[in-house]
């Protein structure tokens, strides 16, 4: 069977989340939002590609900071509402320079900070 982006579930503005995961470690690295269009776009070209909101405009990840994301396979829920990426991430995969985009966690109540910024 054939897949269609169109197939998925996306949202009132034609939105779905995608989480990336490193795929050796299954490390989650972020989420971001794709449109039926990036969803292709990934699957054509093996760069992960996702719809910047803020900017309105396709977002190729690693196109200006070099840290790309390498799709390795793209993975749909149960519902078809959600995807996961399973990528090969080159250096931070958050615009804070770290690692993961969850570097903060509640303990106790408190917020706190489990992971430093990547050292140039």
């Amino acid at each position: 069977m054939t897949f269609d982006p169109a197939t998925l579930v996306y949202d009132d503005r034609g939105l779905i989340p995608c989480i990336a995961q490193e795929a050796a470690t299954g490390e989650v690295l972020m989420m971001a939002w794709m449109n039926a269009e990036s969803v292709a776009r990934t699957l054509e070209t093996g760069r992960v590609t996702y719809w910047s909101r803020s900017r309105a405009a396709f977002w190729v990840k690693g196109e200006s900071s070099g840290h790309v994301q390498a799709l390795i396979e793209l993975r749909l829920d149960c519902d078809r509402d959600c995807l996961l990426a399973l990528v090969e991430q080159q250096g931070p995969a958050c615009h804070t320079n770290r690692r993961s985009c969850f570097y903060t966690a509640v303990r106790n109540g408190a917020e706190v900070e489990i992971m430093a910024p990547v050292e140039d």
